[in-house]
């Protein structure tokens, strides 16, 4: 511990070395666009905002025989952009499953080091072989205008050109048609978020997922122009907003599940179903349409008819549908503020009894959890629907996977910890989608974070509100810290297409991201008003990474620059490391107790070896000789003097009563050294232990990194001694080493396995005297 007066203390803890700049806290006015009447600075759409509007009536039969999809759609084309457009673009997403695609063609599984072990899985195996075989893609029959005259199209991969007879001119709108078909691939074997699944060893039936199923516009719109990047697999879909009627012919024992809202419930639906489903609207839990009963008697007829089931949706930017004759179908209605939603669920018999328990409970536990840090929910449905598709969403409806396992033996049904929490987690995610991406309309083929990461952010809410303890597995800091660290990352600002590790990058980091911004830095009260403010702002509307960026800081009043910046821009890391601390109170100037303090930190000083080893073993003269003692045998260097009385008596005279107050406050100042491991600046939160046994947090801002973001020295004051003193104690930063937070160092625990070595494991005399057991076929 040091001494220093009190003008030295403060220059000392203002200082900072001298080292290559490094500015972390850099505007990202350089990397953001301008600002222009479309998107203005604040993140709010400008005055001159627009965006395309594209209407559809799409009419659709499944050949379940086939497993094809045949259909006609008009699309009718709003250009509100002030452009003239002479061609349209139009998505042709089927086409990534043809042979030839750029899917098929750039896929790099099995992996190099797969080879290298020798191994690979079987699916992966099977995907090579059967992609190859699989006769995928839409074959368009014609693209007609609305007289039956052909268009001029060019198809590029999953994207065709349609050349316009007349430039489309802003405010007009054009109408077009398109005949097509495609073949449905089995999703276990060549799915990518849509296809069939068979049940050949149960029932002989198949589940139908459909989705990306008929060509849609592509989006254009001011910060883009054409998305017309290639649907390659990973970068989703980028969509316009439009009304759709669409009519869906289906072997006539399927129960459908759609986008939109049944028209025509009196020709598809028995009475009782009828009953059922209006009784469901204002029930307190789930009711039955379609039971286990009658699903697993539809399950052993084929029809030989066919039923067409009509839906209308308004202003949806998408739409899928699922059949099959498996579906036990419940539902529940539920009605709060601006929400009035009937929650549906659709599901085989080998779902249950996790489906009929959970499934539509927690869609209406997500619309209750995201309507409070969103809007309210304003479509009439949501649904799910449990078949091979582990997870994927769509407006008003997704696909959820995650059932039960059956005893091959007993025929028990039972399901692990991780089933049960994985499919409440999988609806709740999926039917948030509905807020983002499917009306906070992002641009997944460009940015998977935008909707991706908000929504898991979301979704780590409603999971906090199901029940304690709840194992969620992104938004904790503590569950990001192994991804953090690792090498093989990019920035979370990279196109979809281009994500490594895309669970972790463009999931678990920004919702981890946005759980640092709310409970870390912002606080749940700005933090939420700003993130309701930008889900307000841009309901049904496109917004950017910047309106996002810059919305969060206009409505909560905060320069984010730097969190954006590091969280959002690098791969750097929150790694804080405790270098050092130098502990000083501030003199009083009194020589009584100033020279008593000096020679109590004397008395502390190790005796030397020399000394103590001459104790009591060396004669001294002036023992044997004490009139050779005088003046200086009696008094030492911390003898205080009439002169040091004499000067601290005229100084205090020359002080202020404030002045002379503050001699008299004896605190305890503390000089940490901070050092900046990770890169990433992050707030300080400092649970510091004084000598009394008394524990406190002080939190600091991030911005003590302004200066230099590797190095800093940091003053804390105290009333006491501090005896400890441990940087984010509740690991609410994502510190990927905490063996470094710590003053004293703490020890860090583990646990040493001990194993049986194996011996003779290679014994070819013993492997073939072994009996052969009897295989089961």
């Amino acid at each position: 511990m040091k001494r220093l007066p009190l003008i030295a203390l403060l220059v000392l803890a203002s200082a900072t070395h001298a080292q290559a700049f490094d500015d972390k806290f850099r505007q990202l006015d350089e990397l953001l666009p301008t600002p222009s009447d479309t998107r203005t600075a604040s993140g709010a759409p400008g005055h001159a905002y627009w965006q395309q509007r594209a209407d559809y009536r799409i009419r659709a039969t499944l050949d379940e025989a086939r497993r094809a999809v045949t259909g006609s759609e008009t699309i009718t084309y709003h250009n509100d952009s002030p452009d003239t457009l002479a061609y349209l673009w139009v998505q042709l997403d089927q086409n990534m499953f043809r042979a030839d695609s750029d899917n098929r063609r750039i896929a790099s599984h099995p992996s190099r080091d797969a080879w290298r072990s020798g191994g690979t899985p079987f699916e992966s195996a099977r995907f090579l072989v059967e992609s190859a075989k699989f006769d995928g893609g839409f074959k368009i029959a014609s693209v007609t205008d609305r007289s039956g005259h052909p268009l001029r199209t060019a198809i590029n991969k999953t994207m065709m050109r349609i050349d316009l007879a007349e430039p489309l001119k802003p405010g007009a709108r054009v109408a077009f048609d398109i005949a097509w078909r495609f073949n449905v691939p089995e999703t276990t074997v060549l799915g990518r978020r849509m296809g069939f699944e068979r049940f050949d060893k149960e029932d002989k039936n198949d589940l139908f997922e459909i989705a990306q199923w008929f060509p849609r516009m592509a989006a254009y719109y001011d910060a883009h122009g054409w998305q017309n990047k290639q649907y390659v697999g990973d970068g989703e879909f980028t969509l316009e907003f439009g009304d759709y009627d669409v009519e869906l012919t289906v072997p006539a024992d399927h129960i459908v599940a759609a986008t939109g809202e049944l028209q025509n419930a009196g020709a598809v639906l028995t009475a009782a179903q009828r009953e059922r489903l209006a009784r469901a609207r204002t029930a307190d839990k789930p009711v039955v349409i379609v039971t286990q009963q009658e699903a697993e008697a539809n399950e052993k007829q084929r029809a030989t008819t066919m039923k067409t089931w009509r839906f209308k949706a308004s202003n949806v930017r998408d739409f899928a549908w699922a059949s099959s004759r498996k579906f036990i179908w419940d539902a529940q209605g539920f009605r709060k503020d601006g929400t009035n939603v009937l929650a549906m669920s659709f599901y085989p018999k080998e779902g249950n009894p996790l489906w009929e328990r959970y499934s539509t409970q927690a869609i209406i536990h997500t619309i209750v959890e995201y309507n409070k840090y969103a809007f309210d929910y304003p479509y009439p449905v949501a649904i799910s629907v449990n078949g091979p598709v582990g997870g994927m969403e769509y407006p008003m409806i997704s696909f959820n996977g995650g059932r039960p396992v059956k005893d091959k033996k007993t025929g028990e049904l039972t399901y692990s910890k991780n089933t049960k929490y994985g499919l409440l987690s999988v609806i709740i995610h999926e039917v948030g989608h509905n807020y983002f991406p499917m009306i906070v309309n992002s641009d997944e083929r460009q940015w998977t974070w935008m909707d991706e990461g908000l929504n898991s952010f979301m979704q780590f809410l409603a999971e906090q509100a199901w029940e304690d303890h709840y194992p969620s597995r992104r938004g904790e800091a503590r569950n990001i810290v192994d991804y953090m660290k690792s090498r093989n990352q990019v920035p979370v600002m990279t196109n979809s297409e281009s994500v490594t590790q895309r669970g972790n990058n463009a999931y678990a980091k920004p919702a981890t991201a946005l759980n640092v911004l709310r409970e870390t830095v912002l606080g749940r009260d700005l933090f939420d008003f700003a993130f309701r403010a930008y889900a307000q702002r841009w309901k049904f509307k496109r917004p950017t990474p910047a309106d996002f960026f810059r919305t969060m800081e206009d409505a909560s009043g905060t320069d984010l620059d730097w969190f954006w910046r590091g969280w959002f821009y690098t791969t750097d890391h929150v790694d804080v490391s405790v270098d050092g601390i130098s502990e000083y109170t501030v003199g009083t100037k009194d020589p009584e107790i100033e020279k008593a303090w000096k020679k109590a930190q004397h008395d502390l000083e190790p005796v030397s070896v020399t000394d103590q080893r001459n104790q009591g073993t060396l004669p001294r003269r002036v023992d044997s000789h004490p009139e050779l003692k005088d003046f200086y045998n009696e008094h030492d260097a911390f003898t205080v003097t009439n002169r040091d009385r004499n000067k601290y008596n005229e100084a205090l005279g020359d002080l202020d009563d404030w002045e002379r107050n503050l001699l008299k406050e004896g605190k305890h100042l503390y000089l940490v050294d901070f050092g900046n491991v990770g890169g990433l600046v992050t707030p300080l939160i400092l649970d510091i232990t004084l000598a009394s046994g008394k524990t406190y947090v002080e939190r600091i801002p991030a911005e003590v990194w302004r200066y230099n973001p590797k190095k800093i020295t940091k003053l804390i004051v105290t009333d006491e001694p501090m005896v400890a003193l441990t940087q984010d104690p509740n690991w609410e930063t994502a510190d990927t080493d905490t063996s470094n937070n710590s003053w004293p160092r703490k020890a860090v625990p583990s646990r040493l396995e001990l194993y049986k070595t194996e011996r003779d494991k290679d014994n070819l005399m013993r492997d073939f005297n072994e009996k052969l057991k009897k295989v089961d076929k």
